[in-house]
């Protein structure tokens, strides 16, 4: 899943040694010519097979699990679970490149139903990314190059922090990688969470979005259902979170997801997001992630021109 952000990455590692001056970072992925016993397959090797791979329903069964003991830990989080699932529909209606432009609504994503089956633990369907294709692209360039395109957006920071693969090695439910990486970039860049125009995080699974939350600062552990509920990450919040509609409405084609976060932090920054345009953006910030929050990947973009 953090193949397109490791790219970017690179690229940026390849122009800051001077062995590139511009670079171009492509993310691609077809999904749907797969069957979907196949996809799941594919996907389960983002975990740590030898103790995981059992776990029914692929990593849509192992997020499933990771709701159900964030229950267990905080309470019924599934009004939450539904604000986050509504929301991100509600801004890809205005993604002309979203996968799923439409809105479902919170009474469709808060309850079960025929076209909204449980799919694994307190998960919906409406919970849950899409299998998608997809792909994106991005210019890097240094930045005397970059100066001259008279659209340029800055790199702030870009870090990169690893976790444990196994699930047992770790308290899946703070995302310690994705807190760390967080908190070394905005330091690294000399800002608090609070200057950010808006975030684009990696929302694979609702409860994956709200556990970023509190990861990134936001709330306290255990608190993130209040930024969910209280409209914290709506459009007009106190930080707007995913205005593309994130992963749930836009697609998630696993090699492009990172790149296409980018992509479109980019058009905010530069004021091209057309009707998913956050007034006044300035700064953004990028979560990215492969696994269970194992590799995670923090890039905080600022427009300079």
């Amino acid at each position: 899943c953090a193949t397109g952000s490791a790219a970017v990455h690179q690229g940026l590692r390849a122009i800051a040694a001077k062995s590139a001056r511009i670079a171009l970072v492509v993310g691609v992925e077809q999904m749907t010519n797969s069957p979907g016993p196949d996809i799941a397959r594919n996907l389960l090797k983002a975990s740590y097979v030898r103790e995981e791979a059992a776990i029914e329903g692929g990593f849509a069964g192992i997020f499933g699990q990771i709701a159900s003991l964030y229950f267990q830990r905080y309470g019924d989080q599934s009004d939450a679970l539904a604000r986050i699932a509504d929301k991100n529909h509600r801004n890809g209606m205005a993604n002309p490149y979203a996968q799923i432009r439409k809105d479902l609504g919170y009474d469709f994503c808060r309850h079960e139903s025929e076209k909204n089956p449980r799919v694994a633990g307190p998960l919906k369907r409406s919970d849950c990314s899409p299998v998608s294709d997809g792909a994106a692209a991005i210019v890097l360039a240094d930045v005397e190059t970059a100066l001259r395109l008279h659209k340029a957006v800055v790199f702030r920071a870009a870090e990169h922090v690893q976790d444990f693969l196994p699930m047992s090695k770790r308290d899946v439910l703070k995302f310690e990688g994705c807190g760390r990486a967080w908190r070394r970039a905005l330091e690294g860049a000399g800002i608090a969470l609070a200057d950010l125009s808006f975030v684009e995080t990696h929302d694979c699974f609702t409860i994956a979005e709200l556990i970023e939350y509190e990861a990134m600062g936001l709330v306290g552990e255990g608190q993130g259902a209040r930024a969910a509920v209280e409209g914290w990450t709506q459009m007009d919040g106190r930080l707007p979170v995913n205005p593309s509609g994130g992963l749930k409405a836009k697609g998630h084609p696993i090699g492009a997801t990172g790149v296409s976060m980018h992509a479109l932090a980019a058009m905010q920054l530069t004021g091209t997001a057309g009707g998913m345009q956050v007034k006044n953006a300035r700064l953004g910030g990028i979560f990215n992630m492969g696994g269970t929050a194992v590799a995670n990947y923090v890039s905080l973009l600022e427009r300079i021109m």
